[in-house]
């Protein structure tokens, strides 16, 4: 009988080495395999940009503005450690080259963002972020402010280059009314497009400063959905397995589709006409329960008074 059993077994097992099984599986597991190993540790990642943005933001409150070469000296491009950190530039500003940052967003509404080259009193080019403007007529750039003349010294955060996923490159045609426009806020950039020498990131002028437009705002420092968006692709992950493996023992019973002593024939049962099953199973033992008396003997049921009841 043990033997018997077991081969029987054996053979179920082996019934899982069938083609749609094994596409169901390799699907489940690729699936979670990919929540474990991507996409559950890209959540993680964004969440630690976050924070390590949040420290940075709060801790540029307290700390006082700096001279630029103190912060970033010899032309070093803005890091973690050093962006959204208050600076002071002295020098002139460069409305000739001017870009302009098309479709951007500030405070839920579009805008375009004015980039303008500083040479400073040292000799260097910066790219200074002089802030917003709201569009003429949702598509053109209105008229607004040129920069001031002369030797001005200003207050701006160390922001590092954006990069445009396509990687365009700053333009200029009759829709632009001859400026140039750039895809996002990169001195790489508005140097080819200029063919000035700008040393990488920018620098985004705080409120009330020499040029400023519309400032721009700082960002929220909420700690965002990512973190729990993590913990969800984790649990996907591990749902789809426990999944497969509850499936696996099921159709693996007798009777079940990977059984192999299912009869020929036999319809396949739902998923729901499964679970309605255990359902009634449960039922009828609670039942039993209740008519055994709680000992597993047969309850009696009293006899009137009179003997036969005649």
């Amino acid at each position: 009988m043990a033997g018997g059993s077991a081969y029987r077994w054996s053979v179920r097992w082996r019934l899982l080495l069938k083609p749609g099984w094994l596409g169901l599986t390799l699907v489940v597991f690729a699936f979670a395999v990919t929540c474990y190993t991507l996409l559950a540790p890209w959540q993680f990642h964004r969440d630690a940009e976050r924070e390590t943005r949040n420290a940075a933001v709060q801790a540029s409150f307290t700390e006082q503005a700096r001279p630029l070469p103190q912060v970033l000296p010899d032309g070093q491009a803005p890091g973690q450690g050093t962006e959204w950190r208050r600076v002071f530039i002295e020098g002139t500003y460069l409305p000739d080259a001017e870009v302009i940052a098309r479709l951007r967003t500030v405070q839920g509404e579009p805008a375009f963002e004015v980039l303008t080259p500083m040479r400073t009193t040292g000799g260097q080019m910066v790219l200074i972020d002089r802030g917003y403007v709201r569009p003429d007529n949702r598509t053109r750039v209105p008229p607004y402010a040129a920069p001031p003349g002369g030797t001005v010294r200003v207050e701006a955060r160390v922001r590092a280059d954006e990069t445009d996923p396509q990687g365009r490159q700053a333009f200029s045609d009759d829709s632009t009314g001859g400026r140039l426009h750039s895809y996002a806020v990169d001195s790489r950039t508005v140097a080819r497009a200029t063919g000035l020498d700008i040393r990488p990131g920018y620098f985004q002028l705080a409120q009330g400063q020499p040029g400023v437009l519309g400032p721009l705002p700082l960002p929220q420092l909420d700690a965002g959905p990512y973190f729990s968006y993590a913990l969800q692709w984790l649990a996907f992950g591990t749902m789809a397995v426990l999944g497969w493996l509850y499936f696996t023992v099921r159709e693996l019973k007798p009777g079940g589709a990977l059984s192999a002593d299912r009869p020929r024939g036999e319809r396949r049962k739902s998923v729901a006409e499964l679970l309605a099953e255990d359902e009634d199973d449960e039922d009828a033992e609670n039942d039993a329960e209740h008519t055994d008396g709680g000992d597993g003997s047969a309850a009696v049921a009293p006899s009137r008074p009179g003997g036969t009841g005649r």
